[in-house]
């Protein structure tokens, strides 16, 4: 089947890796991940937590940031190609002859669930713990608005392959695949529209940071960015003939694709420039990551690749941090609070602002003057609906905005 073969044979010997990666200190240490099955989908929910799924109804997961990944009993043996999560405890798996599998309890149970496909089912994607939507081959778009105890099959308007999914608000989804297709809805799927791509390759994967900016990937290395919510598309230099299969992007700016040949490529600049980082030549499958600095990669063969790059900010707060830093919100979804930490290189006016997707300034969290050190603020959305929103640090001349999903 397409991708999962991709028309050649790359023959490796069997090493189990998780790799992870101080740009401080450059170097990589191996972890034994423990299985040799292809894992082709992974899914982070906050730094230590994460899951990943792949070949013979294989899941492993890790609470501890990689440094183990314990097997979990998913009861098939049928391929999984995605798993998605809503908070630590809640996540759904895909996978072939229409398998659907979903845990409320952070994969010490998988309980199967009735798709009434048959297909493969290439990805899915939850707004909140209710509402979810899963895509496959032929066409088959699935939609769920009861956790997955039911779920309806939508009308494409297509019978190619489709790969990946991702939704901005309940309503406002877009889907990716084979011959260039992209798909959006703003209507929870009753209507998909067909956007144009202006490529007729198969696109694998697609990455929202917020409701108008998205970077898609496929076939013979191309990448794709939107920053008008798909209305355009535009094509970005990737630098190679790869084959991308996943995409990560954390903020408008930060990403991170992988695809076959060990391709692994990062931009930090929109995707005006992708930087190819080594890592061997297996196919990499799947990437996932927490927040610009920290993810996860998986592939051929168990491999698992972890990056975790020094943000500036030490443990030791006692120590005066030699840069202003925003790091990412924990946990990240959350429901129904979080904690944002930051960083303060001097006596400094700072301001922490929240946005919803459309820019609309939700609350302000932060507003006078900090002390040099490091600090954390809590942000409560009991009041606020699910989705994507956006907290932004100005402190002097610097700025920085992180995304943040808030799933009820």
């Amino acid at each position: 089947m397409k991708h999962n073969k991709l028309f050649f044979s790359i023959l490796l010997s069997c090493f189990l890796s998780i790799v992870i990666y101080t740009q401080s200190s450059a170097q990589w240490a191996s972890q034994s991940s423990g299985t040799t099955n292809d894992l082709r989908g992974v899914f982070l929910t906050d730094a230590n937590n994460g899951t990943a799924v792949g070949q013979s109804g294989t899941i492993i997961r890790t609470t501890d940031g990689g440094t183990t990944w314990l097997p979990q009993t998913s009861g098939t043996t049928e391929d999984f190609r995605f798993v998605f999560f809503t908070d630590v405890n809640t996540g759904t798996a895909v996978g072939q002859n229409g398998t659907i599998v979903k845990t409320t309890d952070g994969g010490a149970t998988w309980v199967p669930q009735t798709s009434g496909s048959t297909t493969w089912l290439e990805g899915v994607f939850f707004t909140d713990s209710n509402n979810g939507t899963v895509v496959g081959n032929a066409g088959t778009i699935l939609r769920t608005t009861d956790g997955g105890t039911s779920w309806l099959s939508q009308t494409s308007g297509t019978t190619n392959n489709l790969e990946g999914v991702f939704f901005t608000s309940l309503n406002t989804g877009t889907v990716t695949g084979q011959s260039g297709t992209i798909l959006k809805t703003t209507d929870g799927g009753i209507t998909w529209v067909p956007q144009t791509s202006g490529t007729t390759v198969t696109l694998f994967g697609v990455s929202f940071t917020d409701a108008n900016t998205a970077t898609a990937v496929g076939q013979d290395g191309i990448i794709l960015r939107t920053t008008n919510g798909g209305t355009n598309w535009e094509m970005q230099t990737s630098g190679t003939l790869q084959w991308l299969l996943s995409v990560s992007c954390t903020d408008a700016n930060t990403g991170v694709v992988v695809g076959t040949g060990g391709a692994n490529l990062r931009t930090t600049d929109g995707g005006t420039t992708w930087i190819s980082q080594t890592n061997g030549s297996e196919v990499l499958y799947g990437t996932s990551f927490t927040d610009s600095n920290t993810g996860t990669v998986v592939g051929e063969n168990g491999t698992i690749l972890r990056m975790s790059i020094a943000s500036g900010v030490d443990d030791n707060t006692s120590e005066i941090p030699a840069n202003f830093v925003l790091m990412q919100n924990y946990p990240n979804p959350f429901n129904p609070s979080t904690i944002i930490n930051y960083a303060v290189p001097e006596n400094a006016k700072v301001s922490i602002v929240v946005y919803d997707i459309l820019g609309k300034q939700v609350t302000e969290l932060v507003n006078g003057d900090n002390a040099a050190g490091y600090h954390e603020v809590s942000f409560d959305g009991s009041s606020l609906a699910s989705g994507m929103y956006l907290y932004r640090i100005s402190a002097g001349t610097f700025i920085e905005t992180k995304k943040m999903i808030l799933m009820k």
